[in-house]
């Protein structure tokens, strides 16, 4: 059933009729940019009473072996290891790397990847973005290094990939460690190869507002046998076998249930992919022409998961700044994010520990101001990408009288 309510028909000089002035929200049901996809219920439901029966419900079950199986042979890798969440994933990845002292990471990322470095008492080294894809910016690196760092730990954003190449070389001639956070990315391509098999690790998220998931998870991959076997001690208390420890670990554990949704959702994730595209497509040629929006684009001649539509906006074209568009868009029921705001150097605690920090991250600065996504996913269609467009035309087709109502 559609979200659209009837009856809003934004008329030209009509600015009232937009919720933020008093008028009906747009949508009855209010749109999450990553609202959950789900996969074939009947097969789920099954495979859950099978774990229900069998009473194996964590520790390395059918379910978690499969899916680390279908994850390493979908991407390419020898080796994958099935965790709770990513962020953890990461944690343990980042130990069993041996990282110390500093290591460089983008501010333009969900904090995590910062905390998962200040967690075990890493100095995250803030680094810019380049302003075509938004990852980390190769050029910038070589001044971020001092005799502290051990690694580079860099993002893939939005489905699609960093200059993998440049931060290989880099990292090779300079001696550190190389980690993907790869949230993004799964299912993605770089030079025709799948991401997951580049640099020392790569660490996949399946959380629910992925577009596959499995209720809650991660995982990392890797082609390294000896690094893949110490995070499997790792993320299991560091038992090698029963009543003995090799490493310090924690508890990193995916359960089956969670492994049984991967399972069904990997099964659906072409489908996905399509209703992704095809809602990115449609995105962007409503949007076609608006000045002061531009729709991040993909390289369509890579593979790519199409999950995030991301918009920058231009004030000074606008004349509606992206906050205000936002808060516009909230009131009509349409949830867009502003990602990844203010920036992880300007959360804490790293705005006390580096305060000038922003000064060295400019694109990043510039982009925590311009960026909104939309929702995309099957939780969404023609209906309402028609009409969240038509809320953000009419908005800026009528910008002068809305930015005086709005005002400052």
């Amino acid at each position: 059933m559609s979200t659209v309510k009837e009856g809003l028909k934004l008329e030209k000089n009509k600015s009232e009729e937009l919720a933020i002035f008093g008028g009906q929200p747009a949508f009855a049901e209010v749109l999450h940019v990553g609202r959950p996809n789900i996969g074939n219920r009947a097969k789920f439901a099954e495979r859950v009473n099978d774990i229900l029966d069998r009473r194996w419900l964590t520790n390395g079950g059918r379910y978690v072996r499969e899916f680390e199986q279908r994850i390493a042979e979908l991407v390419g890798v020898e080796h994958c290891v099935a965790m709770c969440n990513a962020t953890v994933a990461l944690e343990i990845a980042i130990r069993a790397l041996g990282l110390t002292g500093e290591v460089i990471v983008p501010s333009f990322t969900f904090v995590a990847t910062a905390h998962a470095l200040q967690w075990q008492e890493i100095t995250p080294v803030f680094c810019d973005v380049a302003p075509r894809n938004h990852t980390i910016d190769p050029r910038k690196i070589e001044q971020m290094i001092t005799p502290r760092t051990t690694g580079i730990v860099a993002v893939h954003l939005w489905g699609g990939a960093c200059d993998i190449d440049a931060l290989s070389e880099i990292a090779a001639r300079r001696g550190l460690k190389l980690l993907f956070d790869s949230a993004h990315a799964f299912g993605a391509s770089y030079q025709g190869k799948m991401i997951g098999g580049f640099g020392d690790a790569e660490v996949f998220s399946f959380h629910a507002t992925k577009f596959l998931n499995s209720l809650e998870g991660g995982a990392v991959v890797t082609n390294n046998a000896e690094l893949a076997q110490k995070i499997r001690l790792m993320k299991n208390f560091g038992f090698s076998f029963y009543d003995h420890t090799e490493y310090v670990g924690t508890n990193g554990k995916m359960n089956e249930i969670s492994a049984a949704m991967g399972l069904c959702n990997l099964e659906s994730m072409n489908d996905f992919i399509d209703v992704n595209r095809r809602n990115y497509r449609q995105y962007r040629e409503e949007l076609s022409g608006l000045k002061g929006v531009s729709l991040l684009p993909y390289t369509e001649d890579e593979r790519c998961n199409f999950q995030y539509v991301v918009l920058e906006i231009d004030t000074g074209e606008t004349l509606i700044t992206r906050d205000q568009l936002m808060e516009i868009l909230h009131k009509e029921n349409v949830l867009a994010r502003r990602y990844f705001y203010p920036g992880c150097h300007q959360m804490e605690p790293y705005r006390s520990y580096f305060p000038h920090a922003g000064v060295l991250l400019p694109e990043t600065e510039k982009l925590t101001r311009r960026v909104l996504c939309l929702p995309n996913g099957t939780a969404v269609g023609k209906e309402e990408i028609e009409r969240i467009c038509q809320i953000l035309r009419f908005t800026l087709a009528n910008k002068v009288e809305i930015s005086e109502k709005l005002g400052p």
